[in-house]
């Protein structure tokens, strides 16, 4: 499958997994979890055909694997990143003791003043290494890079849960555990 199409049935899938799946006519369970068969048709019946195959290479080609297929029981789910109620039932883990946000500067003196905050999301994610955090951040501009102390926040009772492609997940994250660059 050529590159631009993958990406065009990855892009829909985020949207319609995580964001909008009542646009076509498509129901995820309490769980994020939706029929193969059933977002095949919703996807067809709304003009955006694509195959199973196809289905199965962007999931197994997405880099981020953004996405789970589950075929004991021909489902699929985002990984994480909804803006729609689900519980991905994910275990409260410990984190190490550093993880990663990025971002761009424009938003740092919002974090600065009220941490991070899951805005629409049912999360905030954090990365596992600064090369990931650099890529997110770069999806919006020139990248800053936060560490975020997870190790302590972790010992002070905030709870962690990771998400099946390692993206690392906190309700919020007080500034307080946030290291700024110096000015």
């Amino acid at each position: 499958m050529k590159a631009e199409r993958t990406v065009r049935i990855s892009k829909y899938l985020a949207k319609h997994l995580r964001h909008q799946p009542e646009r076509i006519g498509l129901t995820l369970d309490p769980h994020g979890w939706a029929g193969v068969e059933d977002l095949l048709r919703a996807a067809a019946a709304h003009g955006f055909p694509f195959s199973r195959e196809e289905l199965a290479e962007v999931v197994a080609s997405n880099d981020k694997r953004r996405y789970v297929l589950d075929a004991e029981h021909d489902r699929i789910r985002a990984s994480q990143g909804h803006s729609v109620p689900v519980e991905l039932d994910l275990p409260a883990v410990p984190p190490p003791e550093w993880l990663y946000h990025g971002t761009v500067s424009r938003f740092v003196a919002a974090i600065r003043a009220e941490g991070l905050r899951p805005m629409n999301r049912h999360a905030v994610h954090l990365s596992p290494d600064r090369g990931t955090a650099t890529r997110v951040g770069a999806r919006r501009g020139r990248p800053v890079v936060l560490p975020v102390a997870a190790g302590a926040m972790h010992r002070d009772g905030h709870s962690f849960r990771v998400s099946e492609n390692g993206v690392w997940l906190a309700e919020a994250v007080p500034p307080a555990y946030i290291r700024f660059a110096e000015r």
